[in-house]
């Protein structure tokens, strides 16, 4: 992987985790603007946040910001394996950078918030509903959408279709599952948007902060994981072989 593709996923990531993870701290924070703001702003802003990140790396490493994207990409072999771990290192480096710039943004806010759970909200996702094996399945399933429809948009654009619409499809993508199926985990679908905030969480002396609740923390990363695997592999199983061959060469 080269320096190029690496540092457009570390800035990409971060900006997805600033502004992602920004607006979650606008809308739970005490005294802030925004404070108690409908469901609906959270979606909007994390699927622009997305839009955001793709325009920053989509035109030099693809924009994957997702270690299951970019597991998936390798299982359809659109990158090769070596490259994983470089992406993979990229997106983790990049969520945490961005989730220390928004502890340092709304620092004041953190410190006049006394709830712990408040503040580890900001930074992780957690279910309203803690049943482990269910949490993982709702990780599955969101990400299995994410990027099964990720792929179904690569063969449309390749076809002409989707290709001139650049980052505006993973964005309403984004939009769709945030508001359809993120109201039992927070919907991370993402490892490196859940595992680089609670690490920066951990680290950082936020005051009154309390635990990062690692118990939880294996479930948005094994979710998506699995869930952009499966996707990957039904994708190039079911489909692949029947899309290309309906493509006019």
């Amino acid at each position: 992987m080269s320096m190029e593709k690496f540092l457009a996923e570390v800035f990409g990531t971060a900006i997805l985790i600033l502004l992602g993870d920004g607006v979650v701290a606008a809308v739970l924070l005490a005294k802030s603007k925004a404070f108690g703001a409908p469901h609906l702003e959270v979606t909007v802003a994390w699927a622009t946040a997305v839009f955001c990140g793709v325009v920053v790396a989509g035109p030099i490493s693809g924009a994957h910001l997702n270690p299951a994207v970019t597991l998936g990409a390798a299982i359809t072999g659109a990158i090769t394996w070596d490259q994983v771990p470089g992406y993979w290192a990229a997106e983790m480096l990049g969520a945490f950078i961005g989730a220390c710039l928004v502890a340092l943004h709304y620092w004041d806010h953190f410190t006049a918030t006394e709830d712990q759970a408040t503040k580890l909200g900001v930074f992780s996702t957690g279910p309203n509903i803690r049943n482990y094996p269910l949490n993982l399945v709702s990780e599955i399933i969101g990400t299995f959408v994410l990027v099964f429809v990720i792929d179904a948009f690569g063969h449309n654009g390749s076809a002409g279709g989707l290709a001139a619409l650049g980052a505006l499809p993973v964005t309403l993508l984004i939009l769709a599952i945030g508001c359809s199926l993120g109201g039992t985990t927070g919907y991370a679908i993402n490892p490196a948007r859940d595992l680089g905030p609670r690490i920066a969480h951990f680290v950082l002396p936020i005051p009154g902060k309390g635990d990062s609740d690692w118990a939880y923390s294996w479930v948005p990363v094994a979710g998506p994981l699995i869930g952009g695997a499966l996707a990957a592999v039904v994708y190039q199983q079911v489909f692949t072989d029947f899309v290309v061959k309906a493509i006019p060469h």
